[in-house]
């Protein structure tokens, strides 16, 4: 399969607005990764468990690299380590082969538009002008496109990786918990005494029993 060819089944940035809900150069960035990703795995959208991802944040990229890669929590196919970095790392089933790409240290959003990051804290903080306010997501919208502009190599690290095959996802019957009587899967319960409870329940249990 050339590269044209992968590319006309990429899916576009308006997909993942769409998904998302706005415009942002969070979601800008995850584009870029997911589609570098796709392209150096010689790969396509996964409809299964074909290709994993493994995220190590939980921002507004992330949403994107569902969207282009097909690796959602649902299939089990996305893998969330809460380590804070705009770190990602694909595994393609079938060919065996691996590939972590992080965000570059040269790499600095605020040479894209120094004006946008004093914005934002105007806005956030409701210090700005009412014409700060609308001038705010056209800085937004033109940052998310210098972004997508760029060669995804000028903004990430890439570097081949061996790692294991995460396992497949697995199915577990529902059962109720022994305290609140919610289902909960039969993997998260969790032992208390002579029950078999929920997380939630273990928490509270062991917060009554301090006081």
């Amino acid at each position: 399969m050339d590269c044209e060819n992968k590319s006309a089944q990429i899916k576009s940035f308006s997909d993942v607005t769409e998904f998302h809900g706005h415009v942002c150069p969070g979601s800008a960035l995850g584009y870029k990764a997911a589609e570098m990703a796709l392209q150096e795995l010689s790969a396509t959208k996964s409809f299964d468990e074909e290709l994993v991802c493994i995220v190590e944040n939980d921002s507004c990229a992330v949403d994107a690299i569902q969207v282009l890669t097909g690796c959602t929590f649902g299939k089990g196919n996305l893998i969330f380590n809460d380590y804070g970095k705009q770190a990602y790392t694909f595994f393609n089933r079938n060919s065996k082969e691996g590939i972590r790409i992080s965000l570059g240290n040269s790499f600095d959003m605020a040479n894209l538009d120094p004006e946008l990051g004093p914005l934002r804290t105007k806005v956030a903080t409701g210090t700005a002008t009412p014409e700060e306010k609308h001038l705010l997501p056209q800085k937004v919208q033109e940052v998310a496109e210098k972004i997508l502009a760029m060669d995804g190599k000028d903004i990430f690290e890439l570097e081949k990786v061996s790692i294991e095959a995460p396992q497949k996802a697995s199915l577990y019957k529902s059962v109720p918990c022994d305290n609140c009587k919610e289902m909960v899967s039969e993997h998260r319960l969790k032992d208390y005494d002579d029950l078999k409870v929920c997380i939630p329940c273990l928490i509270k249990i062991k917060e009554e029993n301090k006081e």
